[in-house]
């Protein structure tokens, strides 16, 4: 599974000019993707485009194809594209392993099908025993790798993440960025990353400029 973007431009509302060049490029199956520049140029509305996301006044031009296919018509519960944020945005309503179970597709069925499949996830990103705790008792690199399992879970045919490390310390960023970068890689999920940390961008295994 491939993200290609073809010729990919936004224009911000009341405005006339593009806010970056158009952009064109590949995300192969497994590979990261860096996108930087300064703020404002819309990096996190071109990633909320990409998922179908992308707020009403912006007008888009050019395609957003899945393994050849365009989803650029359709709504973003059909594109299988997974996102995280810098907040972890974890349901403060459900237990952990609820969070993650929410994620699971319907063909996954069966209590103990699901609960077996939440158990391996957890013991994956070392939460292992977790499934029953309160969302709001978990640190911050915690919610970070429940929301990244959560969104695996899922099945998603691309995963877009916006700044997800920003809000943790220098040491635990990189931890769970490696964390996060190498579970993206074995399920050779494309991922595309905004970011204004260099580190991020070194981390990826393409870095490109908005301009």
């Amino acid at each position: 599974m491939s993200l290609e973007l073809i010729d990919l431009s936004l224009t911000a509302p009341g405005t006339s000019a593009p806010l970056f060049a158009s952009l064109s490029l590949v995300v192969a199956p497994g590979e990261t993707v860096c996108l930087m520049g300064p703020s404002g140029i819309g990096k996190s509305s071109l990633l909320a485009h990409i998922g179908g996301h992308l707020s009403r006044g912006f007008t888009a031009s050019g395609d957003v194809l899945l393994d050849g296919e365009s989803v650029t018509q359709l709504p973003a519960e059909k594109r299988g594209i997974g996102m995280l944020f810098q907040q972890a945005q974890l349901f403060p309503h459900l237990s952990v392993g609820d969070n993650l179970a929410f994620g699971l597709p319907g063909q996954v069925k069966g209590k103990a099908a699901r609960r077996a499949a939440v158990e391996v996830a957890l013991e994956q990103a070392g939460l292992a025993g977790m499934a029953d705790r309160d969302p709001a008792t978990l640190s911050g690199g915690q919610s970070t790798r429940a929301a990244l399992m959560r969104t695996l879970l899922a099945r998603p045919r691309a995963v877009l993440i916006d700044e997800p490390f920003a809000a943790l310390d220098a040491e635990l960023r990189a931890e769970i960025r490696s964390f996060t970068l190498q579970h993206l890689a074995a399920e050779r999920i494309p991922c595309l990353m905004v970011s204004h940390d260099p580190e991020d961008g070194a981390a990826a295994a393409r870095r490109i400029t908005l301009g």
